[in-house]
């Protein structure tokens, strides 16, 4: 009974905030509702068993990508009156792409095959909670997920990693000025000094020439 309570308050809570996030007319106030709404999704994922996604969803969209848009959207002070000017004249484009979306959505249901038996069994290492446990001292979900990821996917995972360092590499050599006038350390410099240091008695109310 508290886990049926518990789920149809996270699943309407997270339907509630869904829907906020497009009907909100400050985008400050959508983003907090797209932050409530993955707090709801979390929820879900630990009725679920699935600790491990649910603490992911927090640290990573919820601690980086929704608080990081909202603080871009705070500190850019954007003229939304402006912005909100000419806003019908995208309507039919807006609708088109709704209805592209909706045909491509029919299209999955319809061509929807649920997976064998095998299938589900390597997909979830770890029983659900409808499913009887068999080993009780087995692994638990993140050490399952671990396992699977650190043995029969480790070179997808060593090649994705790969892929967002060069990424970062790239966005910061793109964005990288070089200015004039700045002074730069220079380790090397400093590790070749010797232990000669020159005293200079400074008079009270002067600086350094």
């Amino acid at each position: 009974m508290i886990g049926a309570i518990a789920f149809y308050t996270f699943a309407g809570a997270a339907v509630i905030c869904g829907f906020m996030v497009i009907a909100a007319r400050n985008p400050v106030h959508s983003v907090l509702f797209l932050i409530s709404a993955f707090l709801s999704v979390a929820g879900l994922f630990v009725l679920m068993g699935a600790e491990y996604l649910a603490m992911l969803l927090v640290v990573v969209y919820v601690g980086a990508v929704a608080v990081l848009f909202l603080f871009v959207v705070m500190m850019l002070d954007v003229d939304f009156v402006e912005m909100k000017q000419g806003f019908l004249q995208y309507m039919p484009i807006g609708f088109a792409l709704a209805a592209l979306v909706v045909i491509e959505l029919m299209m999955v249901v319809a061509v929807w095959a649920f997976p064998s038996e095998a299938e589900v069994a390597r997909a979830h290492p770890v029983p659900t909670a409808g499913q009887t446990v068999s080993d009780p001292n087995g692994p638990t979900n993140i050490e399952a997920l671990g396992l699977v990821l650190y043995t029969d996917y480790i070179y997808l995972f060593q090649i994705a990693g790969m892929v967002l360092l060069v990424a970062m590499i790239g966005a910061i050599v793109l964005t990288f000025r070089t200015r004039e006038g700045i002074k730069k350390q220079d380790p090397a410099e400093q590790v070749a000094r010797g232990r000669d240091v020159e005293l200079v008695d400074i008079q009270s109310g002067q600086g350094l020439s």
